[in-house]
């Protein structure tokens, strides 16, 4: 069985879920997942799982993501996209440029945001998404979101003015309703025309490790799949023994090795750079205390 992820460049069209099927197939195993879910209409980084990898998914969807959108001045829709119906119009052709980055500016840091109807938040045991299929709109509480930065890249003037804008931000921040937001706080509405994931962690679409399904079809899954410890390789690394293997997979804490910061989350390899376990410092910096355990397979 295949372990490892692969840094899909999702088209346009297919679900997250859609995706991990095709690559499921390609694979010829079952034990496939992704972190970290796009829109069909979204194209860019969907990082695809497999095997033991699949384990990890929940930490590469926590990693800072950069997006490529295109903001849609004048016209504020029902999904905060253009998927959506326009639900009001204005005239945008008062908006400069100068005006555009002096807004945005104000949305970098931590801000609040409202989580759009569309979106797989849960509400009393229902996706918000699923409630909106039914014509259903709930009440939604705020969430604190981070953007490390917004570039405006171009700016085209007009009754229905536009612009591409790149966002660096956090787990959890919502493109679609940042440009509602900024729309809204222009005077003009706004909603996402288009959204392309440029990175996600370490993982970009212009980079070697990059692929798309036909090729990957071509290829095959092994050809281009990333080994877990590279995956997470923003962790610090403690190298284990081989005498130390056995009790790591008992569950039992090891030396944590000098240098280990009290509460940090380490990944352990071993001399071939096999992904073990991660494990977390233990509070006096002596220890790791293994949390997930990865079987040789």
């Amino acid at each position: 069985m295949l372990s490892g992820v692969i840094n899909v460049d999702k088209p346009a069209g297919m679900t997250s879920h859609d995706v991990v099927a095709r690559v499921r197939r390609i694979a010829g195993q079952k034990k496939v997942g992704h972190a970290g879910t796009l829109d069909p209409d979204a194209t860019g980084v969907l990082l695809v799982c497999l095997g033991h990898a699949t384990r990890i998914s929940d930490l590469l969807a926590e990693q800072g993501k950069c997006y490529r959108a295109v903001l849609a001045l004048g016209a504020t829709t029902s999904t905060e996209d253009a998927s959506g119906t326009i639900i009001e119009e204005h005239d945008a052709s008062s908006i400069t440029r100068d005006a555009l980055i002096e807004v945005t500016e104000r949305f970098i840091g931590e801000v609040d945001q409202i989580p759009p109807m569309v979106s797989a938040v849960h509400h009393e045991g229902q996706r918000l998404y699923d409630l909106a299929r039914k014509g259903i709109v709930v009440e939604r509480a705020a969430r604190r979101v981070r953007f490390d930065a917004i570039a405006v890249l171009d700016f085209t003037p007009g009754e229905r003015a536009a612009a591409t804008l790149d966002v660096a931000c956090g787990k959890g921040a919502y493109i679609r309703t940042l440009c509602a937001d900024i729309g809204a706080a222009l005077g003009a509405g706004g909603h996402m025309a288009s959204l392309r994931r440029t990175r996600v962690g370490r993982f970009e679409t212009e980079s070697e490790s990059s692929v798309t399904l036909e090729r990957l079809q071509e290829d095959g899954a092994a050809a281009h799949i990333v080994r877990p410890s590279d995956a997470v390789s923003f962790l610090p690394e403690r190298r284990i023994e081989t005498r130390e293997i056995a009790d790591l997979f008992n569950g039992k804490d090891l030396p944590a090795g000098p240098g280990a910061s009290p509460g940090a989350l380490v990944r352990l390899t071993d001399d071939d750079d096999e992904l073990l376990a991660l494990a977390t410092v233990t509070a006096d910096g002596a220890r790791v205390h293994p949390d997930k355990v990865f079987k040789r397979e």
